[in-house]
Parts: structure tokens; C-alpha cells; sequence
């Protein structure tokens, strides 16, 4: 390592230690250690352009060990990301764009909101296949216009997790060779010594997964991590593994133990770390001449490396002037607006499950958004999300647009995200609704980076029967109903499908689930494109000021349907509600709420087959609630909701009991 090289290096460490220790809590280890690694790939072969964040051609880098965040922080401050001294220094503090870990949308530079460990290495496979997949579309002989990498630096926490076998295992089926993960080996994790929980080779594990892997012995080896990533680069058939052996908190008293991982230094260790690596510098947060003039040169020549792209794509755009148009339209968050006008999209016949109706759907959707790429983990078959005429993706062709994640469900979820994150595509998933379970770590975060994923889950509710308990999804709609800027919909028949499909695909700022039935569901005369409203009133009862108000979702609203009708001739008015999103509806504004749940109608009754949690803002005090609040059984779909109480007979029961009360 040059002296110059050898300055950059040190000056990350130093940064980092100093931004955790004046924010008196953080993780100083990682960057100490990685800080080399971190250096020879961004400032020697990684293509990014600092003045330009969003070049659609850079290559991406994600940090999935975010704990490490100091480190990220020191490269985009040196690279000139707009960070400046003032955000290192309020590291973790109130308003600050330097949070504990990597936000997503939140500071710049950051590709994707890391942390939860595991989790970005499934999100650099979700990029990479977007960048094959967008190559084989856009990529002409002489202009390869989509050309880039994915790079994610993982620690030993990350190999653990069961996410990150998942995404290693499909992206060496998929034969990601631009895909190229950084493994900061340092045996140390909170508790210790990694021997007490983590003795596996992973070099072989990797091997068997159909990766390249390459070992670099000395995590202080600017040259060698160098040569390796430029061997990485050569192979293009499958991912790549570097595996880099370091030392937490390299130059440090703490070096090479667990107190080094998650606390700061301290003041006298910060010093004599200084001591150890020979630090020249002026106080706190020091960054000398020499290394802010070789950090300006490496910006220009990234901005050099996006002029020549630029130029290159503006030949393109006049050779291959209808491609340039699509990657246009690709590339863009709207959609083709016609769609809400568009008869054929919204007509269907008959009773349907609605897992049916949304497959007729996606393959509707295909006409207007052409660059709908998706899939599901194992259950295309079931949840009816196979695309006819798209073909499959694989390491043989990487021009379908079939996803075919394999029983993986974590994984799946995470890799939509870094679909979602590259740009370019719009990305769903799906499974059956229990197994929401397995996703729900990269469910939250597509919600925190308000990312556009739609999840398609099917199989949803008791109506599942036979298969019993174990896949009859009873509380996961509270559990996906209580994430934040999460939107869950629940549609009653085949229009109410096409409204949430609609609104799923339609939407930029944060991700849909549509949980849809495997029974078959009438299709209501009355149903409506109100239901991108997320309640409206399906059927109205006979007096202007009804009686009693009945509210359900999904399969359920049949149920309301018909009790509505007994009540009438019982001379009970009753209004029936369908209401399939209520985060949607929560936000419509408060006459039109009013409208739909007038507030001087108290006799309410709310019907769903899963948990009763989170109805009772709906129905109030005096309200009433028919669901079910314990697990399910193996029988027949129409047994269970007999046995259940979900009945027409049960709601109409209740109904009279409430209006009786009055």
C-alpha cells in the first residue's frame, strides 16, 4: 500500500472511531477493520459518479453488516456525497443524516436501508437480476447501455442468517456474475469468539452454491482485495465471494476482541490507536490536503466514467430510437393512466377466487406495464402469478420475466426490494398468506424505504380447510395491518381485485399486499371502483339513516351481503360496507369517511375470518365483532366457517341483539 493509499485508509478508520465515539454509542469495529477493502473497491473499482447519486449505469454498493454505518458515513463524506464534518460529527443525533444505521432515501449515497443482518446481501441479488434482466432488454451490440455491479460488504452476523443462505443458494443457481459480496471475516461477533456458534467452512458452503471464491489473507492488502475484485469482475457466469480476513478494530487496544464490535473506543484507546497508525492529524475529524486532493480526483474521474456513458447512450438514442423511448417509460414511476378507463381490464363474469381474477390480471397488466417482472416461492401454479408469453429467468436466459424464487420466502421478499431499489421494474412476489410470516422482516423495510413491492398472497383464510392450522392464516392480517405505510388489501370479488391491483402497481411510495381467496367469491353488480377508496358502500339500506351498519372484507362481505337482506325483511335497515383497505380508507378525508361510517350510526358489526384485532376503531363501544380469535382446524372450508360462526344466521343474530339493545 502506497502512503497516500495508506492516509485515505486511515483517515476512514479515524473518522469512524471518532464519529461513534463522540456520539457515545455505535460500532467502531468494522470500519477499523474493513476500511482497507472498503477503499480499494470504492476508490479503485467501483464505478460511481458522487455528483450524480442516481446514474442509472453506476454500480451499487450496499453495506448489509449496516451497524457498520460509520464506515459508509467516512466514504461518502471523502468522496464528496454532500456529507459534510458537521454530519459526522451528530453520528445517531436527532435529524441527522448519519442515523445508527443506513437509511435508505434518508441520506445520500445509501442504495438501500441496511441492519437487519443478512438482509442486504438477498437485496444485492434483487439488484443484479434487475441489471441482467435490464441488460438482455436494452443492450445492443456496441452498447451495452446496462452494464454494471452489484457489491455488498457482509459480515460474519450476515452469514449466519438463514436470508442470506437463501439469496447465496438462488443467485448461484441464476449464475450472478455481477454480483460480488465482500466478506469481512473477523471470528468476532457481540458474545465473542464466532467458534462458540459459528464453526461451518464458508468458502464451501459458497463453492457448493455455484459461487467463485476468492480469499484474500490479509485484510490490509490494498493490492491483493484489488486483484480480487478485478478476478471477480472476469468470471460472468457466477457470483462472486471475497472473503477478506481482518481484525476488528484493526490498530486499536480492542483489537481482535468483542469489545471492539458495538461500543466506542473510548477517549484513551482513540489515542493510542492514533498512536498506533502513526495519525498526523489536527484534531477531531481531521482530513488532511493531500487526501482531500486525491479524493477530488477520484470524483472527477467518476464523473469522466458517466460523461462517456452519456455520450454513449446519446448515440443509442439515435440508432435504437423505439428502445430509447421504452427505457424511458421503464424507467419512470407512472404508468399508463388509461388503464382506470380501459373496459376489458375491469370486466369479468361470474363467481371467481379472487387468487383466479388476479391472475387474469397480471397477464392484463402485462399491456401497460411492460416492465412488470415477477414471481412466486415455489407456488406459481397456486397463487396464480405465471405471466404466459414472458419466459422464465435463468442463468440460461436472463430475459424472462417468470421469477422463480424456490422455497424461499425471507429471501424473496428482500430480493423484490433490491428490484425495487435498482430501478427500472416493477417487482411483485407471492406465496401463500401464512408464510407472510417468514417475510416479514423484508416486509418492514419495504415499507420503511417505501418501496413499491407488491405481495401477492393467497390461500387467505380458513377457507384454506383441509390443509389445517398450520397454513390457516388467522392474525397475520392485524400483523401486516400494523406496519407503518403498509397498504393490505383484501378484495371481495373480481372487480374489487382489479381496483387493488390497480392501486398496487399505481403506487410509489410504499408496498401493497393483496391477500386474496382460494374459494371461489360472487361478483357484485355493485361493486365498484370505490374500492380504490378502501371502503365504500356496497349495498344501501332501504332507509336514509340505516339501522345498523355492516363492515367486512374479502370472502366475509358475502356473508354481510345476505345477512343485510334477511334484516330488511325483518324491517332492520342495515347498510353493507366492503371494506379492502383500510389504511386507504383511514386516509380519505373526514366527510367522506363520515359518508361511508356515519358517526351518529352506532349499531356496527365488523365480520372477518382471522383475528379481531385492530376493528374495534371501526365499530366503536357499542359495536359488535364476528371473527376469530384462535387458531384454525383440518376440515372442509364451509365446515369451518359454519363451526366458527361465521354464518349468516350468527350475523343476523347479533345484528338483532344490538338493534334490540337500542
Amino acid at each position: 500500500m502506497n502512503n497516500l493509499d495508506q492516509q485515505v485508509v486511515n483517515t476512514i478508520r479515524i473518522l469512524s472511531a471518532e464519529g461513534v465515539q463522540k456520539a457515545n454509542s455505535g460500532h467502531p469495529g468494522l470500519p477499523l477493520g474493513a476500511a482497507p477493502m472498503a477503499y480499494a473497491l470504492w476508490g479503485k473499482e467501483m464505478k460511481h459518479n458522487p455528483k450524480n447519486p442516481n446514474w442509472v449505469d453506476r454500480d451499487r454498493f450496499i453495506l448489509s453488516a449496516g451497524h457498520g454505518s460509520m464506515l459508509l458515513y467516512s466514504l461518502l463524506h471523502l468522496f464528496g456525497y454532500g456529507l459534510s464534518v458537521d454530519d459526522l460529527m451528530n453520528f445517531r443525533q436527532w435529524g441527522s443524516k448519519t442515523p445508527g444505521h443506513p437509511e435508505y432515501g434518508h441520506t445520500v449515497g445509501v442504495e438501500v436501508t441496511t441492519g437487519p443482518l443478512g438482509q442486504g446481501i438477498a437485496n444485492g441479488v434483487g439488484m443484479a437480476i434487475a441489471e441482467q434482466y435490464l441488460g438482455s432488454k436494452f443492450n445492443k451490440p456496441n452498447y451495452k447501455v446496462v452494464d454494471h455491479y452489484t457489491f455488498a460488504l457482509s459480515g460474519d452476523g450476515c452469514m449466519m442468517e438463514g436470508i442470506s443462505s437463501e439469496a447465496a443458494s438462488l443467485a448461484g443457481t441464476l449464475g450472478l456474475g455481477k454480483l460480488i459480496v465482500l466478506y469481512d471475516s473477523n471470528n468476532i461477533s457481540i458474545e465473542g469468539s464466532t467458534d462458540i456458534a459459528f464453526r461451518e467452512d464458508v468458502a464451501k458452503r459458497y463453492e457448493a452454491y455455484d459461487w467463485q471464491v476468492i480469499r484474500v489473507e490479509d485484510g490490509n492488502d490494498i493490492h491483493s482485495i484489488t486483484k480480487a475484485i478485478e478476478t471477480a469482475k472476469a468470471e460472468d457466469s457466477k457470483p462472486t465471494i471475497i472473503i477478506v480476513k481482518t481484525q476488528i478494530g484493526y490498530g486499536s487496544p480492542k483489537q481482535g476482541t468483542a469489545g471492539a464490535h458495538g461500543e466506542p473506543l473510548g477517549e484513551e484507546n482513540i489515542k493510542k490507536t492514533k498512536e498506533f497508525l502513526n495519525w498526523k492529524g489536527e484534531g477531531e475529524f481531521y482530513v488532511s490536503k493531500e487526501v482531500r486532493s486525491h479524493m477530488e480526483t477520484l470524483q472527477k474521474a467518476g464523473e469522466e466514467k458517466e460523461i462517456q456513458w452519456n455520450k454513449l447512450f446519446e448515440n443509442y438514442k439515435k440508432e435504437y430510437p423505439q428502445l430509447a423511448d421504452d427505457w424511458e417509460i421503464w424507467y419512470s414511476d407512472s404508468i399508463a393512466s388509461d388503464i382506470l378507463e380501459e373496459e376489458d381490464f375491469w370486466k369479468f363474469q361470474g363467481k371467481s377466487a379472487t387468487r383466479v381474477s388476479s391472475g387474469e390480471i397480471i397477464n392484463r397488466l402485462v399491456k401497460f406495464v411492460p416492465n412488470l417482472i415477477g414471481g412466486s416461492a415455489d407456488l406459481s401454479p397456486s397463487t396464480k402469478t405465471y405471466m404466459k408469453d414472458r419466459g422464465d429467468f435463468s442463468k440460461e436466459d436472463k430475459s424472462g420475466a417468470n421469477l422463480h424464487f424456490g422455497v424461499r420466502e425471507h429471501a424473496m421478499a428482500a430480493i423484490g426490494n433490491g428490484i425495487a431499489l435498482h430501478g427500472g421494474l416493477k417487482i411483485f412476489v407471492s406465496t401463500f398468506f401464512v408464510f407472510s410470516d417468514y417475510m416479514k422482516g423484508a416486509m418492514r423495510l419495504s415499507a420503511l424505504m417505501k418501496l413499491p413491492v407488491v405481495y401477492v398472497l393467497t390461500h387467505d383464510s380458513i377457507g384454506v380447510g383441509e390443509d389445517g392450522p398450520t397454513h390457516e392464516p388467522i392474525e397475520q392480517l392485524a400483523a401486516l395491518r400494523s406496519i407503518p405505510n403498509f397498504h393490505v388489501f383484501r378484495p371481495a370479488d373480481s372487480k374489487e381485485t382489479a381496483a387493488a391491483w390497480y392501486s398496487a402497481i399505481s403506487r410509489t411510495d410504499g408496498p401493497t399486499a393483496l391477500i386474496l381467496s382460494r374459494q371461489n367469491l360472487p361478483l357484485y353488480e355493485e361493486s365498484s371502483k370505490n374500492a380504490l377508496k378502501g371502503a365504500y358502500i356496497l349495498k344501501e339500506s332501504s332507509k336514509e339513516t340505516p339501522d345498523i351498519i355492516l363492515m367486512a372484507t374479502g370472502s366475509e362481505v358475502e356473508y354481510i351481503y345476505e345477512a343485510a337482506k334477511l334484516l330488511e325483511e325483518k324491517g332492520i335497515a342495515a347498510r353493507v360496507i366492503s371494506m379492502p383497505c383500510l389504511e386507504i380508507f383511514d386516509k380519505q378525508d373526514e366527510d367522506y369517511k363520515d359518508s361511508i361510517l356515519p358517526k351518529k350510526v352506532r349499531n356496527r358489526i365488523a365480520v372477518e375470518a382471522a383475528a379481531s384485532f385492530g376493528w374495534h376503531k371501526y365499530v366503536g363501544l357499542d359495536g359488535d365483532i364476528v371473527a376469530i380469535d384462535h387458531f384454525g382446524a383440518s376440515a372442509p372450508g364451509d365446515i369451518l366457517y359454519r363451526e366458527f360462526g361465521i354464518t349468516v344466521d350468527n350475523i343476523v343474530e347479533r345484528a338483532l341483539k344490538l338493534v334490540k339493545a337500542k
